[in-house]
């Protein structure tokens, strides 16, 4: 077995990040649902939105996606309309009964996702590694208005 404890940073971040991903793709997979979409969903059970406060809270989230999945935010979107889940009435998109519902079944299996995936780890240390993340990512230059790549709206 290699001995991973002299590994960098950046090996961990991205690992986690795409084990994370690859979590939360079967999880949604099985009920139809890309992670962008729950991404959608989860914004849009706080409160309705317009297309523009959707591409701002989601930036960090627009990246590139597999080849079997919609393209773009405009397609994700349209599929979720179709299927009946987000509804648009004047520009403003928001949850459908069907959406609270389905939103709240995913939401159901998101938690005990995060849950599995914090097992282990105290509140404390928890706490302690966002709050660390966050500091490096200000020493990098994010002032905590907006993702890298992103523009103020």
């Amino acid at each position: 077995m290699t001995d991973t404890t002299d590994r960098p940073l950046g090996y961990w971040l991205k690992l986690v990040d795409s084990l994370i991903s690859q979590q939360f793709a079967l999880t949604l997979e099985e009920h139809g649902v890309t992670r962008l979409q729950w991404q959608l969903l989860n914004t849009l059970a706080k409160k309705p939105a317009t297309h523009d406060e959707l591409t701002h809270a989601l930036a960090p989230f627009l990246a590139p996606t597999p080849d079997d999945e919609p393209a773009t935010l405009d397609e994700h979107l349209a599929e979720l309309v179709e299927s009946g889940w987000i509804v648009s009435d004047g520009g403003v998109l928001s949850l459908t009964a069907q959406g609270s519902t389905g939103w709240e079944k995913l939401d159901e299996l998101v938690a005990q996702m995060r849950e599995s995936s914090s097992a282990n780890i105290s509140s404390e240390e928890y706490a302690t590694t966002v709050a660390s993340l966050r500091k490096m990512a200000q020493n990098l230059g994010w002032d905590g208005a907006e993702a890298p790549g992103e523009t103020p709206a």
